[in-house]
């Protein structure tokens, strides 16, 4: 375990960058929730419910039978067992799904299946499994009580009780209480529309040739699937190249089919060319910020269009984009459903290794979490452009912006990534050339997009909208002094 030590130099701690949360409760204070909306059941999975579900009816709604059986008095099998069965005359079968009137004579029996309406006089269910399985008459071997293998009238759910609340999202379950309680449709907050573009003439798409200079596009694809996971639906636009004069319209000609938009690329501070920041800074409805945060620290949220779609542009590096958007995206989805805690899980948990972090900035290091989510072990190739490694985490390593290095069994704030149903393997790090893995990256790289001037675009259909809130996350502000630094 290292011991605490104050970092060499406390002018690292920039005062100019905006802290994660602020910049996170600025976006959610800007998102309105969807209004509600009536849906098919079967559209309805993965929407927030804006309603009580409640029992329209006792569940269930009539006494039926748990059991493929016999119905009886429980009074006329006393005394049968293995060795002296009581004998019954079967008078008749009852279906599920038999609406008929049925009426057990004492001294008999009446063949039911499971789910089929228990007949009056009969107060019991003999399984088929304690008899002969007789057809006109049957040899019961067991003794029964009033009540056995029967299900009365609201037994599941009286009516009038509350099945499912308002603000649930909507799982499989969820769909099955409420067709169960005779509802077709639900009233919801709908699953939000997220339109996705990724911009750069140094953009390929995948599965076309690759020339020097280009990169394939991979940056849509990944936010897209995140939105999904996300609870979002998703549409991925096609590569927008570098035309300040295109952006606007582009952005524009999606607004009819979003409830969301996200850009990657185009937003670096201090670029020329950037055409995302060229196209929307002038309109005075998206704020670019720099965040202390480290990948991800160039951003831009805002509103466009007369409804105030909600617009993130998003850093062109692939591993910033993907930890811009577990920060700040996610949550948003979650809001636009009325629903404000869709933040990551954090756990605590101690490292396998040293690890290092810029002053002033908090840190989002890529780690493998183990199966009991005690021990996280850094990757190395901590660069945001090195998304081998990305594919390779199954967590963000937190370190504080006043901390500039931690050592091996140092306990640290992770958070964890969405990981397929089933659970997911790490795939082993290959060694390096000259050695074995480290867990240290060398000295973050960082890669610009670069992006060709152009014309400012004008507009006049967009705007935007922002207010305040009180909503923080990651435990608030910063202490003040120095940075720490915890050597190994």
């Amino acid at each position: 375990m290292s011991q605490p030590a104050q970092a060499p130099d406390p002018g690292f701690v920039s005062t100019d960058l905006m802290p994660v949360e602020v910049y996170q409760s600025q976006i959610l204070a800007a998102i309105r929730a969807l209004p509600p909306t009536q849906l098919d059941l079967a559209d309805a999975e993965g929407c927030v419910l804006a309603e009580d579900v409640t029992a329209g009816v006792p569940l269930p709604s009539f006494d039926n039978s748990a059991m493929d059986g016999y119905a009886v008095l429980a009074a006329d099998l006393k005394g049968a067992s293995d060795d002296s069965p009581v004998t019954l005359p079967v008078t008749t079968e009852i279906a599920a799904g038999d609406t008929g009137a049925f009426a057990l004579v004492p001294g008999t029996a009446i063949r039911i299946m499971t789910g089929a309406q228990i007949p009056s006089g009969a107060d019991a269910v003999v399984p088929v499994e304690q008899t002969d399985g007789g057809i006109a008459r049957v040899a019961i071997r067991a003794e029964v009580t009033a009540g056995n293998f029967v299900r009365y009238v609201g037994g599941d759910a009286a009516q009038g009780e509350t099945l499912i609340v308002k603000g649930t999202r909507l799982k499989p379950m969820h769909i099955a209480v409420a067709a169960s309680a005779g509802r077709a449709r639900v009233l919801v907050r709908p699953r939000p529309r997220v339109v996705v573009l990724a911009t750069g003439n140094e953009l390929a798409e995948p599965g076309t040739p690759l020339v020097p200079g280009r990169i394939w596009e991979s940056n849509s694809y990944m936010i897209a699937a995140a939105a999904r996971e996300a609870g979002a639906i998703a549409f991925r636009h096609a590569i927008v190249p570098d035309d300040p004069a295109g952006v606007l319209p582009t952005l524009e000609e999606q607004l009819l089919r979003a409830d969301l938009l996200v850009t990657t690329g185009g937003v670096s501070m201090g670029g020329e060319h950037d055409v995302v920041k060229a196209a929307l800074s002038q309109l005075g409805t998206v704020t670019f910020q720099k965040v202390a945060m480290q990948p991800g620290m160039p951003q831009g949220f805002g509103t466009v269009g007369e409804d105030r779609i909600p617009i993130f542009t998003l850093p062109g590096n692939p591993v910033s984009a993907y930890v811009s958007f577990q920060l700040f995206v996610r949550p948003a989805i979650g809001a636009l459903q009325d629903q404000l805690t869709q933040f990551l899980p954090m756990v605590s948990a101690t490292l396998t290794g040293p690890l290092r972090s810029p002053a002033g900035r908090r840190s989002f290091l890529r780690g493998v979490l183990s199966e009991d989510k005690t021990q996280v072990t850094p990757l190395s190739g901590q660069g945001s452009h090195q998304i081998a490694a990305l594919g390779r985490a199954t967590s963000l390593i937190v370190v504080p912006e006043w901390v500039v290095s931690l050592g091996e069994g140092d306990k640290a704030d992770v958070l964890v990534l969405p990981l397929p149903s089933g659970g997911y393997t790490p795939i082993p790090q290959a060694p390096r050339q000259g050695g074995t893995p480290s867990p240290l990256s060398p000295p973050w790289p960082r890669a610009s997009t670069h992006r060709s001037p152009g014309k400012k675009p004008t507009s006049g259909r967009l705007a935007f909208a922002s207010r305040r809130s009180r909503w923080s996350v990651f435990g608030g502000a910063a202490p003040r002094g120095k940075p720490r630094s915890v050597a190994p």
